[in-house]
């Protein structure tokens, strides 16, 4: 296959980079590079070798099986009192988390075009909200696909334009991929893996590989797609943090990371400010888009119910998501309530579905020849493990305990 064939595969795993390089992947990234200068772009690069572990069980499961995970996770279980708990998590964690984090993703996204145009971003934040909404209600996979993937490329050029126009320290970058740990920054690690290793991309994907392709004999392509995107998408992440490294002092606090594209103008000039906003609107746009359409496949299967793009109950599930939204912004921001119970659930439910979908992957009855082999699972028992020590610094965080 050559470099233009695997490129005209991207698509299902774009969406997957769309999803986790939101306002908060943007912020996290920002706030690192800025207080800690390079040191940790090993973290990214140890994320998205993560990812893409997951991601590519995910898919397969998807295409060999022909369910959605959310699907899978409930026909797996013959106790009723393990179904419903299983239901319970996936529609509190994935359902109400991507309602309660949809807010951000239109507000990081309406701050860029506010940066540029002047105009508030809550005007800003309802129009991107009617056009998200508009674009999923066609109902039209590969449209959305086309958008996102297009979204994407425009994302990775204006923030690599913004790292380019900044000017890094090549010897430096170099230096973040040994690994090593400033003192203090075990919270920023845990903010970076954990903004990249999202669960909800776990449902997302092993739904919408089954929109772009039909069965086993797609897995080289669906494989090609999951490894070339992530990377992009951790390479994009990592641009952010090499922008925010560059333009200030070791040690900066970073507030808000609308004001940086602000800031990077009398560095690196106008465009250095207008890319880094285009990127922010497009990295809140894609993620405003793919957080309702995960929350929509992962509830829908949870539940039993028909995943068609088209169906009432798949629209009214993301249609909610997407208006709680667009209400939060119009009220001034995100109800804290329900972000915290996002939080705790979502810190129970990603080691869960990680564990679970490595005991998935290992059924022969449900995968036959496309179970993991050794390596397989020891990548994942290690992302696993990782998964479970950022569920349980979750949870301590939101009880206060740390």
């Amino acid at each position: 296959m050559d470099i233009v064939q695997r490129f005209k595969t991207i698509g299902p795993g774009a969406m997957v980079a769309a999803a986790f390089i939101g306002p908060g992947t943007v912020t996290t990234a920002s706030v690192t590079g800025a207080r800690l200068g390079y040191a940790l772009l090993w973290t990214i690069a140890f994320s998205i070798v993560a990812t893409i572990v997951l991601q590519e069980m995910s898919a397969r499961l998807g295409l060999v099986s022909g369910e959605g995970l959310g699907e899978a996770l409930r026909n797996r279980f013959d106790n009723p009192a393990i179904e419903y708990l299983a239901i319970f998590l996936v529609v509190g964690a994935i359902g109400v988390g991507t309602a309660a984090y949809e807010a951000g993703n239109i507000l990081g996204g309406a701050a860029g075009l506010a940066t540029i145009t002047g105009v508030s971003s809550t005007i800003w934040g309802v129009v991107m909200g009617l056009v998200a909404g508009a674009l999923l209600f066609t109902g039209k996979y590969k449209l959305i696909e086309r958008a996102l993937v297009a979204l994407v490329a425009i994302m990775a050029f204006s923030f690599v334009a913004s790292a380019i126009l900044i000017g890094p320290d090549l010897g430096a970058i170099a230096g973040g991929f040994v690994p090593g740990i400033p003192e203090g920054s075990l919270y920023l690690i845990t903010g970076l893996i954990g903004t990249t290793i999202v669960g909800y991309n776990l449902f997302l994907h092993a739904s919408n590989v089954q929109e772009r392709w039909s069965g086993p004999g797609d897995l080289p392509a669906s494989r090609t797609d999951t490894i070339l995107s992530i990377a992009v998408g951790g390479f994009i992440t990592i641009t952010i943090m090499i922008t925010a490294a560059a333009a200030f002092p070791l040690g900066t606090e970073l507030d808000d990371v609308g004001q940086m594209a602000q800031q990077l103008e009398p560095l690196a000039g106008s465009y250095a400010k207008i890319f880094f906003s285009i990127g922010l609107f497009a990295a809140g746009f894609t993620s405003a888009t793919t957080a309702p359409l995960a929350g929509a496949w992962a509830t829908t299967g949870a539940l039993g119910w028909d995943s068609d793009l088209k169906s009432p109950r798949f629209r009214a599930v993301w249609g909610t998501i997407l208006a709680v939204g667009v209400l939060s912004v119009l009220l001034g921001g995100s109800p804290v309530q329900i972000i915290v119970f996002a939080q705790v659930v979502n810190g129970i439910l990603l080691p869960i579905v990680a564990i679970f979908l490595i005991y998935a992957m290992n059924q022969t009855d449900l995968l036959g020849e496309y179970t993991n082999g050794p390596v397989a699972n020891a990548l994942g028992a290690i992302v696993t493990i990782i998964v479970v020590w950022l569920g349980l610094r979750t949870l301590l965080s939101v009880s206060g305990v740390l």
